[in-house]
């Protein structure tokens, strides 16, 4: 309690010389003309009660307070001219008031000049005090101490304001570093988010209008012999469309910022993955689904890195593959690892199981291939893409069992990334 009263008490008696301090800063010239004016005033009123207002005090107490108009442009000259103007009185004239502009020169010194300029100042002021101890009172001890005093006090005060700005403009210099710093972290943030709704566009729109592409060639071609296969591919296409409208409206309120209005859909898991099968099947792509393992286990994010991946394979199948064609899905989730195997025949026929090694990687991959890529190296994975050795195209992804853990700690392992043979 004693603390917090002693800081609220010398924040008190601080502001005062703060508003001051503000005001000198605003009006440099105006102040240094009060203070010439108001010492040369002082210093004559005194003169004047005493009846020593001659000629000559009356020039040097001008020739004491005209230096002060210089104490904000070049400090040390004024203190300079004031001492050098203090020194000849000495010498030659009586003291008075306005031997007091040596003080106000002192404080401004030690307010804006360097530390060898300080201790030169105060030296010679104190040096002066002793002089005029010695020179014009009978009692020399006190008067010095008293003189001394009153230099401690004014360098005192222009190094306790001068360390008191420093501390405030460090203070405003962090505090522009640190909203330079949210402003960049917050930058980056947006950008990752934007890359995160890129990739989900990408998957939505790629997939859902290659499959109403593939349906509405379907429903073409049925229209002359079955109005009723016809019927049902064109509403299938028209589901496949809605579906795809509300994905779509739900990402870009999300990258708008606006309010999302109505239940929102939750991100795609793998038990949506017997559905994705049924779309591209009614598109005319055969698909066989093999499970081993239970996929529920997998972690939510995992889980949607697969569904991406697999759904960006099967949408490259019904894009590019050779007709008839066939698909093949494996899922394995073991202990170790989780591994999604992708493949179609690309006009033949069988289960394409093994991989054969890739040829060079090339530079010209496509968005589909960049976001699996992206998506794997985010969970530690690998992604491998690139023609099977029986025919046709092969996407294999491979997840570390702990690939939640990794994503955490933002550590992906180099030895688990590759560059990746672009889909057709």
């Amino acid at each position: 309690m004693s603390e917090t009263r002693d800081e609220l008490l010398l924040q008190r008696l601080s502001e005062p010389f703060e508003r001051l301090g503000e005001v000198s800063r605003g009006h440099p010239l105006l102040t240094d003309l009060v203070l010439a004016l108001g010492t040369a005033v002082t210093s004559m009123t005194e003169l004047a009660i005493q009846h020593r207002l001659t000629p000559a005090m009356l020039g040097f107490c001008l020739a004491l307070c005209l230096p002060l108009l210089l104490c904000h442009r070049a400090p040390l000259v004024a203190y300079g001219v004031v001492a050098l103007v203090a020194l000849t009185q000495w010498l030659v004239s009586e003291p008075q008031l306005a031997d007091g502009a040596v003080l106000i020169a002192l404080y401004w010194v030690c307010l804006g000049s360097d530390l060898y300029a300080i201790v030169g100042a105060v030296a010679a002021t104190e040096i002066g005090a002793a002089m005029l101890a010695l020179r014009w009172e009978a009692q020399e001890f006190k008067y010095w101490v008293g003189v001394t005093g009153l230099t401690v006090a004014a360098a005192a005060l222009g190094l306790v304001i001068r360390q008191r700005r420093q501390l405030l403009a460090s203070l405003q210099e962090r505090a522009a570093r640190l909203e330079r710093e949210r402003d960049q972290q917050a930058e980056l943030g947006a950008a990752a988010e934007r890359a995160r709704i890129a990739r989900e566009m990408h998957d939505i729109v790629s997939h859902n209008l290659t499959v109403m592409i593939a349906l509405a060639d379907g429903a073409h071609y049925a229209l002359a012999d079955s109005s009723a296969e016809a019927a049902g591919a064109v509403q299938r296409i028209s589901a496949t469309g809605r579906q795809a409208l509300g994905e779509m409206r739900r990402l870009l309120g999300v990258l708008h910022g606006e309010p999302e209005r109505g239940p929102l859909e939750p991100q795609p898991t793998l038990e949506r993955l017997d559905d994705l099968c049924a779309r591209v099947r009614a598109a005319g792509v055969p698909v066989s689904v093999r499970l081993d393992g239970d996929p529920r286990n997998l972690s939510p994010g995992v889980q949607l890195t697969v569904f991406r991946v697999a759904q960006e394979a099967l949408t490259n199948t019904l894009k590019h593959a050779s007709r008839p064609t066939t698909a093949q899905l494996a899922l394995r989730c073991a202990e170790g690892e989780v591994e999604l195997l992708v493949s179609n025949t690309g006009g033949g026929d069988g289960w394409v199981a093994d991989a054969a090694p890739l040829p060079a990687p090339q530079r010209n991959s496509g968005r589909g291939v960049l976001g699996m890529r992206e998506r794997a190296n985010a969970y530690g994975g690998t992604l491998e893409c690139g023609p099977a050795s029986g025919g046709g195209w092969l996407v294999r992804l491979c997840l570390a069992a702990d690939a939640a853990t990794a994503q955490r700690d933002g550590h992906t392992p180099a030895s688990m990334t590759r560059e990746l043979e672009p889909a057709r």
